[in-house]
Formats: structure tokens, C-alpha cells, sequence
């Protein structure tokens, strides 16, 4: 099957919109919740800090004691007790008193103010001064960072280092966030090998299964990777048997029109093919459908192409998957090369971009792989032109910016 009359890419879009899944939530360990995206806001615990905190290491005293001491005009003062981060004191801090405090221990009663070490010189029990402070110098407030009950994260963040260390400080050892989508990769193809394999007549190797599988790891997700023969029945079995076990299935190769091209069939015939066949360059052979409640994503089985659908298509929706919003940010860039296209397709072309412009395009074949790695961006020309000539503003995406750690 291969449909003559290709869609337009926002006609995909609207159908795989309609058939969009969002998984559950799960409880995970706080520690295992890098770049996942959080289920519900989150409200803190308790205040952070839980009480006023020393923030320098020095003497915890009565600001008013320090007043006008200098190198000049020495003070001292008495050294009742001495702590370190993880104690407290029982002592009251009285007129003409001191307390050692560490960096990060709570300040003792009666203490107003933290008198940086630098500026005393201690002797037994007798602490010279030689600089003063203000009332709250040096001394982080109870509930400073956060206060109890404060709503210190949204639902549908995506947690980075520091939004954990946020969690963690509100009193969460543990995080309901979205599951992350299980996807089983099939790749097809009678004439694959893998790399290291002495190639024989008509071989190639099994490069799509590297390219993708880094492409759903710059997703943060893990894969399933199997490979199925042209064979009708070896594949209906491995799509069948994954549908019970994985979120999503991808499968490359097999979606041209072409003898022993088969996946379109195969999924026509185990479920529903929604589409088959977009206006795009390149790419054009992509195919959506879905096999017992499962989405099913048909790539190409040349590598360009498949990467470039992967980009366009299937990025998207296991982003939403996990209730991200998926919006690469777009670039103005000055093209200094003219390049064709075709009114009604979208074109995703290769390219090399500085700050300034398009320095020059890739627009090769769909298996011409080593392209991909000489460019940084797509350059996008919309499916209502003919091509854009040197020296026009164009719009570009670079490939970091579709990471989910961008």
C-alpha cells in the first residue's frame, strides 16, 4: 500500500494530535527523577532553612555589642559555648556574650547577628573583636529559601538538578511524575548486518538502529531493539507480541512502495494504517497507525529520511506522552545559498549555521547519513514556497535545541 495522494504535514499533525496518549503517573525515588516531569504541584513541608542559620563561620552575638568596634577600638566579649553545623546550643546569648557558630548551624537565642571569624581573635573563654555588625548580618532567616505550605514547584515541570534539590528541601524523598514511555524499535530488512560483519553481495549495515536509538536517548528513553526479516508472518508476530509489553512501537524500512517492502501491509492488516505518506522532504514514506490501542510510527529505511521523521513526527508525541510541550525554539538566520522546493511539501533541509546565517545546505539524499553529521540545524522552507534565494531571512532549528536537556 503507498498512498499517491501525500498529506500535508499539518494534516499529520492534526491526526497523530487526535491520537495522542498520555501516560499515567508513577512514585519514583527523588534521586531517579532527572528530566522527568512532574504529575502534581508540589507544596513544601516545612520552612527552608528550618530555623536562622548561620551563614558564615564566626560568633554568633547582640549586633548592638559590636557598635562601634574596629582594629583600633577592641572589644571583648565572653565565649559561653561552641557548635558546629548539625548541633544547637542550650545557652541563651546574654549583653557581653558569644557564641562559635559553623556555616550552616542554627544561630543560638539571643544571637541577632553572626561576627565573621576573620574579624575576632579568641583566647580561652575571651573573644577579641575587631569589626562590627549589623542586626541579621550574616544570618539566613527561618523559612528564607521557602515557607511551609508555599507551592515551590508546578505540575508538568521537567525536574533538572536543581528543581530536585528543591523537592528535596520542601521534605520529598520521592516524586509522582509521568511514565516514561516503553518503545520497542523493530528494524526491517532482509539485507541488514551488523557493524564489524564481513558485508557480502547486497548487504548493508544496520546503521538505523544506532540512529534512533540515540535519538529516543536524547529523550531520556530507553529502547527495545529487535530486527524482523521481509517475512509477513515474522513480522505481524513481532508487532503483535510487542503491543502487549510497550507504549509505543517504531518500526524503519518497509514503507516505500517497492516488492518486499511490507510494514505498511502488515500493520493494515493487524490494525489500522491512519496515514501513509506526508508532503515532506525528506521523508516523504512516513506511516502512523495503531495496532491494538498501540501507536505504531513507520520510518524509513533510509537513514536521512528516518531521522528526519523522527524529528518532524514521532519527537512530539512521546514528548506529549509525558505531558511535554514541545516548541523548539526557531531562528532568523540570512541563507547565502539558494535552494529549490516544491509548492505543498515542507522541506527539513540540512544545513551548517552560524549566529549570523546559513553558511551552506546538505540537501543530499535521504541515505546519504554522513550529511547529517555535517550540519547543526535544520533549515525549513514551508510547503507554500518555491525555494528561497541567497540572501533571503530564513527560519532554522538547531538539532541540540530538540533534546529534551536542551
Amino acid at each position: 500500500m503507498f498512498l499517491t495522494e501525500l498529506i500535508k504535514l499539518s494534516e499529520a499533525k492534526r491526526i497523530l494530535n487526535e491520537n495522542q496518549i498520555i501516560l499515567d503517573g508513577e512514585i519514583i525515588d527523588l534521586k531517579d527523577s532527572y528530566l522527568r516531569v512532574l504529575k502534581d504541584d508540589i507544596y513544601s513541608k516545612h520552612d527552608s532553612p528550618p530555623f536562622d542559620k548561620s551563614a558564615m563561620d564566626g560568633y554568633a552575638v547582640i549586633a548592638e555589642d559590636t557598635f562601634t568596634s574596629s582594629p583600633n577600638n577592641i572589644k571583648v566579649l565572653k565565649i559561653i559555648d561552641r557548635i558546629g553545623a548539625g548541633n544547637y546550643s542550650e545557652k541563651t546569648i546574654e549583653k557581653g556574650e558569644a557564641i562559635k557558630v559553623a556555616t550552616g548551624s542554627p544561630v543560638p537565642k539571643g544571637g541577632n547577628a553572626v561576627l565573621m571569624e576573620e574579624y575576632t581573635i579568641s583566647n580561652g573563654e575571651n573573644l577579641e573583636i575587631h569589626g562590627a555588625v549589623t542586626p541579621s548580618e550574616n544570618i539566613a532567616p527561618q523559612g528564607e529559601d521557602i515557607k511551609v505550605g508555599e507551592k515551590i514547584l508546578e505540575k508538568n515541570t521537567i525536574l533538572r538538578s536543581q528543581e530536585m534539590g528543591l523537592i528535596a528541601s520542601g521534605g520529598y524523598g520521592k516524586a509522582e511524575v509521568y511514565k516514561k514511555p516503553l518503545v520497542k524499535l523493530i528494524v526491517t530488512g532482509n539485507e541488514l548486518v551488523e557493524p564489524g560483519s564481513t558485508l557480502k553481495k547486497a548487504e548493508v549495515i544496520n546503521s538505523n538502529k544506532f540512529t534512533i536509538t540515540g535519538m529516543l536517548k536524547s529523550l531520556g528513553l530507553d529502547v527495545e531493539i529487535d530486527h524482523s526479516h521481509d517475512e509477513i508472518q515474522e513480522l505481524k508476530e513481532k508487532i503483535l507480541n510487542s503491543t502487549d509489553e510497550y507504549d509505543v512501537i517504531i518500526t524503519t524500512g518497509g514503507t516505500a512502495i517497492s516488492k518486499g517492502d511490507i510494514v505498511i501491509d502488515v500493520i493494515e492488516d493487524v490494525g489500522e494504517v491512519l496515514f501513509h505518506g506526508v508532503a515532506i522532504r525528506p521523508g516523504k514514506p512516513f506511516g502512523f497507525g495503531v495496532v491494538n490501542k498501540t501507536p505504531v510510527f513507520m520510518l524509513s529505511g533510509y537513514p536521512v529520511a528516518a531521522m528526519g521523521q523522527f524529528d518532524t513526527l514521532v519527537r512530539e508525541y512521546l514528548l506529549k506522552m509525558q505531558n511535554i510541550t514541545f516548541n523548539p525554539k526557531k531562528h532568523k538566520r540570512i541563507s547565502n545559498v539558494k535552494i529549490p522546493s516544491s509548492l505543498g511539501r515542507t522541506d527539513f533541509v540540512r544545513a551548517y549555521s552560524t549566529d549570523e546565517s546559513v553558511e551552506h545546505a546538505l540537501n543530499k539524499g535521504s541515505g546519504i547519513i554522513k550529511s547529517m553529521v555535517e550540519a547543526n540545524s535544520y533549515l525549513i522552507i514551508d510547503e507554500n514556497k518555491e525555494g528561497i534565494e541567497k540572501g533571503e531571512t530564513v527560519e532554522i532549528i538547531y538539532f541540540e535545541l530538540l533534546n529534551l536537556n536542551k
